[in-house]
């Protein structure tokens, strides 16, 4: 006899929720960013990695509204970073640290941005920071 309903003994294992994070990897964006004004007068290819906690809520109907919707993410990211005008690229963490907790659904953040061209021997050179939300 298949059921597909539990019976006594056979039950799903229940689980229990630790943390959830949403992850964008290495995007790629040309900016205009650095201290000097010859610095700021070409654009130079940036690399962004986030790491952000958020409310580790799975989705009950398989529903983009109960998640944050990493794709509007993404593009708030990308729009900022292209338009932001900072001369360091700490403010520009900072900036993208706030602007994901616009987002109520984060918690914490983790983000990393690389100069990818500053220097031909080296790979990329930047700064990471992480950041709570207040009250957590």
């Amino acid at each position: 006899m298949n059921s597909d309903k539990p019976t006594p003994g056979n039950e799903p294992a229940a689980s229990q929720v630790l943390a959830q994070r949403i992850v964008i990897r290495d995007l790629t964006l040309s900016c205009s960013i650095g201290v000097s004004d010859e610095e700021r007068a070409r654009r130079q290819r940036l690399r962004l990695n986030l790491e952000l906690l958020v409310d580790p809520s799975p989705p009950q109907d398989d529903n983009i509204n109960e998640v944050l919707d990493y794709g509007v993410l993404a593009e708030a990211v990308r729009s900022h970073s292209l338009t932001a005008g900072c001369r360091l690229l700490e403010t520009l963490a900072e900036e993208l640290a706030a602007l994901c907790f616009s987002f109520p659904q984060v918690r914490e953040s983790r983000i990393r941005i690389e100069k990818l061209d500053r220097y031909a021997d080296i790979g990329g050179i930047g700064i990471e920071i992480e950041r709570r939300r207040d009250g957590l």
